[in-house]
């Protein structure tokens, strides 16, 4: 997931801001209680995404994917007053810890917390989004995409997570890629040829494909 030298993202970290107290406490416990904590958005992904939603000031964000709830409560911190985001995730045994962490932020009242199958909520949300964030199962990614894009207003975004995919998106010889890098690499296609969106593929940590709704 990492492609810079160790030392080198050392030095990125220490010339970021800060976690918030609450996201290093999550931090913390999803390294020691939670199988797959690379999944966590993590310090300067955290910061990233904080920073665009700033930028952006969206009052209404999807996330698409919640884990523990990290990226959530990165993306809310930029919220216009009276925002709301939207948040979804099919693993209810997370739930519980999830939702303690949201009643424990600032944000608890702008976050709503749906467990469930995302292709079946979405569209019953019924909203117009400024900000969307996708980081759930890659084999998903395009029919998430094909959810939100006529429901995002335009100058609004959307960025997708793990974009390269642990580099396995430069394919050599005549291996054939696997599945979800086969996945991947053909929404990365079809974002770039999109006529309906600007994009931007940044190599934070996997890769962060943005997008903005022309």
């Amino acid at each position: 997931m990492e492609f810079l030298d160790k030392d080198l993202i050392g030095y990125v970290e220490q010339h970021t801001t800060a976690e918030p107290a609450l996201l290093s406490k999550i931090n913390r416990d999803t390294h020691a209680n939670v199988m797959l904590p690379r999944m966590l958005s993590g310090h300067l992904q955290g910061r990233v995404l904080a920073m665009f939603s700033h930028m952006i000031r969206p009052e209404r964000i999807l996330e698409v994917g919640t884990y523990t709830g990290y990226s959530a409560l990165s993306l809310a911190e930029g919220l216009r007053q009276g925002g709301l985001l939207h948040t979804i995730d099919i693993n209810e045994e997370l739930e519980e810890k999830v939702r303690g962490f949201f009643n424990e932020s600032p944000f608890k009242n702008s976050i709503r917390y749906h467990i469930g199958n995302a292709l079946e909520i979405i569209p019953a949300l019924q909203e117009k989004w400024d900000l969307v964030f996708i980081d759930a199962d890659k084999k998903n990614y395009s029919n998430y995409y094909d959810l939100v894009i006529e429901q995002v207003n335009a100058g609004g975004f959307i960025i997708a997570d793990n974009v390269l995919w642990s580099g396995k998106v430069l394919t050599t010889g005549d291996k054939d890629p696997d599945k979800n890098t086969r996945e991947i690499l053909e929404f990365n296609k079809k974002m770039h040829d999109d006529p309906r969106v600007e994009n931007v593929l940044i190599p934070i940590r996997d890769g962060l494909m943005v997008l903005r709704k022309v």
